[in-house]
């Protein structure tokens, strides 16, 4: 059996129709604006407008004739190809409206409008419509009557139509690049909102698989704790520890993967945390928060200090026998932007007491931190880790203050 074969997808013709006919009658409409201007400067206007009507009218088809080539022969082409088929169907509608125009010439009225003047020979010349009379002092009138186009010489005829013609041209290609230049604006609008939506639906998925990665490290590490205990006989504090881990993860896998949520729900998470980590520490683990309350409300994606302080329990309180402090501070910078600070150090200990952090093994901890931060404010985020002079570790986190409307 062959494989089946899915046609390509290929976007209809006439779709962009709304802006076919607003483009049109404004074309048009403009014309007949300056048609109006220009008759009531006569002694006739009603007579001119009845007539250009007809001219406006037979325009408009013949501009639904370029767009309807252009629709049905060009919609797949190239930009270059739409441009020839624009100049080919212009030319065609230019042909005809000159064409039209003279047949019809015999069926319309002339305006009469009276014209007087004087030529250099000192004839007294008066022309009404297609009527012109000459004087001259001593001489008798003489009346002539222009003819009808149709009854002028084929080849008087021909150079008229095409003079037309060549006019005509020039406002169907007018009207030609205006809409292609629209078409194409509109074109490099929805590629734009396409490009955006997908950059948008990539980081949000770069977001989750980010966030996605936290959760199973820390139960991993939660999990092996809780087994200590009961192995060690602890039962009591074990049972504290599963209550605080339940509490925690209804807590934070209700949270949207993607969304921001405060600071003051974010500290709220760490401290359900480290309630978990001071059942397996009681005696080495102190605790400080500083967030003041300006910075409460701010947004910063969900879980984000969870590895920092996973990390600082880890290199930190595990690997020593003395008292640790693990402090979380935020503050409001000069440039408006807010840190937030994550330490661990000795309380009352010498400084080659407590190892230096590290953050190697599974690869996670302050490297997906620093990526989930760049992924979510680029180049406004900065991400600073290192020892500290007297001792410990800091993380600091750097970002935009931002709160919700």
């Amino acid at each position: 059996m062959k494989p089946l074969q899915h046609p390509l997808r290929v976007r209809p013709a006439f779709t962009d129709w709304p802006l076919a006919v607003k483009s049109i009658f404004g074309f048009w409409l403009f014309y007949a604006a300056t048609v109006v201007a220009r008759a009531l400067l006569s002694r006739d206007p009603l007579t001119i407008i009845e007539n250009r009507a007809v001219t406006i009218g037979v325009g408009i088809v013949l501009t639904f004739f370029i767009y309807a080539t252009l629709s049905l022969f060009a919609n797949r082409a190239s930009l270059f190809q739409r441009v020839g088929t624009a100049a080919a169907a212009s030319l065609a509608a230019a042909a005809s409206m000159a064409g039209i125009l003279m047949f019809i010439d015999k069926y319309q009225q002339r305006p009469q409008d009276q014209i007087r003047f004087v030529s250099a020979e000192g004839y007294r010349i008066t022309e009404t419509g297609k009527v012109t009379v000459i004087e001259r002092d001593g001489q008798p009138p003489v009346t002539v009557t222009w003819p009808r186009v149709g009854a002028l010489d084929p080849y008087i005829q021909l150079r008229i139509a095409a003079d037309s013609a060549v006019v005509w041209l020039f406002f169907f290609m007018a009207w030609s690049a205006y809409y292609l230049a629209m078409q194409a604006q509109a074109q490099a609008l929805r590629a734009q909102k396409r490009a955006a939506e997908a950059e948008g639906a990539a980081q949000a998925a770069q977001l989750r698989a980010l966030r996605y990665q936290v959760n199973p490290h820390f139960l991993f590490n939660t999990l092996n704790s809780l087994s200590s205990l009961v192995m060690t006989g602890r039962s009591d504090r074990a049972e504290a520890m599963l209550l605080a881990l339940s509490t925690f993860f209804r807590s934070s896998l209700s949270l949207d993967p993607a969304a921001d949520i405060s600071l003051a729900q974010e500290i709220d998470l760490q401290r359900l945390y480290l309630e978990i980590e001071k059942t397996r520490f009681p005696d080495r683990l102190q605790v400080e928060i500083d967030v003041p309350d300006e910075l409460q409300s701010a947004r910063l994606p969900a879980l984000i200090l969870q590895p920092i302080v996973e990390n600082a329990i880890k290199y930190g309180v595990s690997k020593t026998r003395y008292k640790v402090l693990i402090r979380i501070v935020g503050n409001t910078l000069p440039d408006g932007r807010m840190a937030i600070i994550v330490s661990n150090q000795l309380v009352n200990g010498k400084k080659d007491q407590l190892p230096a952090a590290t953050h190697e093994g599974t690869g996670l901890g302050i490297a997906n931190v620093c990526e989930r931060l760049e992924t979510r404010f680029g180049s406004r985020a900065e991400c600073r880790f290192g020892p500290m002079a007297g001792g410990g570790y800091k993380v600091s986190l750097t970002m935009p203050v931002r709160r919700d409307d």
